[in-house]
């Protein structure tokens, strides 16, 4: 896990972890302002791993060695799950919780209090308000909720993020709007669990609902993407934007996990297998150029040999390109814990498995594009994507935000090479 790290003015943020961090790491740039910290580090950490608190724990370390003048502020998931783990390092300053993190007053050091963590669940905002979006001309990230009402065993983060809060529509809206006037080419959708939104709403809209009024109440938006989604939640208003709506990315994210029914009772999960092939399969009936990418985990507690190779099955069976890999790591305070653990070395195997799986899956999905032409989001000078997020490289022309229809001549097996046609697509 790598981590990002921006300095605005005296203070450095440095992020692990997923997008909603970052997204929120913006705001606490001006939170910290606000409150005048100067001369600081704000680590922003993630808790779905043991190896994402270890490292940023060295990386703390670090920076006191690096900056040994500068105060240490810790917040965050980790820092909401293990308040205790960060308080107890010598090198940190304050220990703000996920609920507090996004508030001024927290980033006051001149008062005595070191650690201010609250009972996250007792949190109904999401904050979303304070920031417009996270991300740049090409693509920018909207938060639309945070938290998850769901209890998968393995998983920490319901512990780190609350229970399931939805932005309302109105404000939705007139964040994506303000992100496209200031010239963003592509919205994602970002969350938690972003197909429970709206169950905390007055009459519980889907997130189908959401998206059918972005694309119409917001025309000149040019591509809106689904950052993640859980295939038992996609409505039916969904599937049908998936089918229409061609500002709609065909790309889904989706959280499978595992391929193995017994495996996904074990975790709590609220699909079987069949249900997520099912779902692949109706989604690609529906937009037949849709790219599926998958969380997978491996070395779950008492999977078996037989077990596994579901999930190896499952790429092909659900027609997988783009995997994320995750050897599974027991998390204190989770059912999964408490489970008969694997052997480290097995379960380091079994992950290299899937992912060289993977990389075999995103090889054969890119080559299908070859001696196509298409159209390419430029996010920077010489890379851009496709509407479904394969990768693609090019003599540096345009700028980041253009959408320019490309020939695509090769691949490498993990980015296609292309040459422009000299069409703005947009």
């Amino acid at each position: 896990m790598s981590a990002l790290s921006h300095k605005d003015g005296g203070v450095e943020i440095v992020t692990f972890g997923c997008r909603l961090n970052a997204y929120e790491s913006e705001a606490m740039k001006g939170r910290a302002t606000e409150a005048g910290l100067t001369d600081a580090v704000i680590v922003n950490t993630c808790a779905v791993t043991n190896e994402a608190v270890r490292q940023a724990r060295q990386t703390i370390r670090k920076l006191k060695r690096e900056r040994p003048d500068a105060p240490i502020i810790v917040t965050g998931c980790a820092a909401q799950t293990e308040p205790g783990t960060f308080a107890a390092m010598p090198e940190v300053a304050r220990v703000i919780g996920n609920g507090e993190k996004l508030k001024a007053e927290s980033y006051a050091l001149d008062d005595l209090e070191r650690v201010r963590v609250n009972d996250i669940m007792e949190l109904r905002e999401t904050g979303a308000h304070l920031i417009d979006g996270f991300g740049d001309r090409a693509r920018v990230f909207v938060q639309v909720q945070n938290g998850c009402d769901h209890r998968c065993t393995f998983c920490i983060i319901p512990y780190g993020r609350g229970n399931s809060r939805s932005v309302g529509l109105g404000e939705v809206i007139a964040q994506i709007r303000r992100v496209v006037e200031n010239g963003a080419a592509e919205v994602v959708l970002t969350g938690v669990d972003i197909t429970s939104w709206g169950a905390d709403l007055p009459g519980t809209p889907k997130l189908g609902d959401l998206v059918a009024k972005i694309l119409k109440l917001v025309p000149e938006l040019k591509r809106l993407r689904i950052s993640s989604l859980d295939a038992v939640e996609a409505d039916p208003a969904l599937l049908r934007a998936l089918a229409e709506e061609e500002r709609l990315m065909p790309h889904l994210h989706v959280s499978l996990q595992a391929g193995a029914d017994m495996i996904l009772k074990r975790m709590k999960r609220r699909h079987l297998r069949d249900d997520a092939i099912r779902f692949c399969a109706e989604a690609r009936r529906l937009r037949p150029d849709v790219a599926f990418g998958a969380d997978l985990i491996a070395g779950f507690p008492t999977e078996t040999d037989a077990m596994f190779a579901d999930s190896l099955r499952l790429v092909d069976d659900c027609g997988l390109a783009y995997l994320h890999v995750f050897p599974f790591s027991p998390r204190k305070g989770t059912p999964a814990a408490r489970m008969p653990q694997l052997d480290g070395g097995l379960i380091k195997a079994r992950a290299a498995e899937l992912r060289a799986k993977g990389d075999a899956a995103l090889a054969a999905h890119l080559h299908s594009h070859v001696g196509r032409s298409a159209d390419v989001l430029i996010e920077k000078p010489g890379f851009g994507r496709l509407a479904d997020f394969a990768p693609v490289a090019f003599a540096g022309i345009g700028q980041a935000g253009d959408i320019l229809s490309m020939h695509l001549d090769a691949s490498d097996g993990r980015v296609l090479n292309a040459t422009s046609l000299s069409r703005n697509a947009a």
